[in-house]
């Protein structure tokens, strides 16, 4: 698959980037490359390779959800400068 000077025009275009006609060239001729690499990839079997999304063997570094007991609402509001009731009173931010 050939990718042109216009092609390569459009993405820029899309991705709102100015190129000059020398890095238009030189994208065009980067891009077919690559293009002729990946259709190399295609050939390859890979029925028995399992999809991946990192290369590297990954664990989650988390800890497991538990539940606990939350603070009490007495707690909860102790050093709020400005309370009502069982809520925060916070100043208004909306014209």
């Amino acid at each position: 698959m050939g990718i042109d000077k216009k092609t390569v025009e459009g993405v820029a275009h899309l991705a709102r980037i100015e190129l000059e006609p020398k890095e238009l060239e030189k994208l065009s001729h980067q891009l077919e490359h690559i293009l002729a690499f990946i259709d190399k990839l295609s050939v390859l079997n890979t029925d028995n390779v399992p999809p991946t999304s990192h290369i590297l063997p990954l664990n989650n570094v988390l800890r497991k959800d538990e539940t606990k007991p939350s603070l009490s609402i007495e707690k909860t509001l102790a050093n709020a400068p400005a309370k009502q009731g069982n809520f925060f009173v916070v100043p208004k931010v909306i014209e």
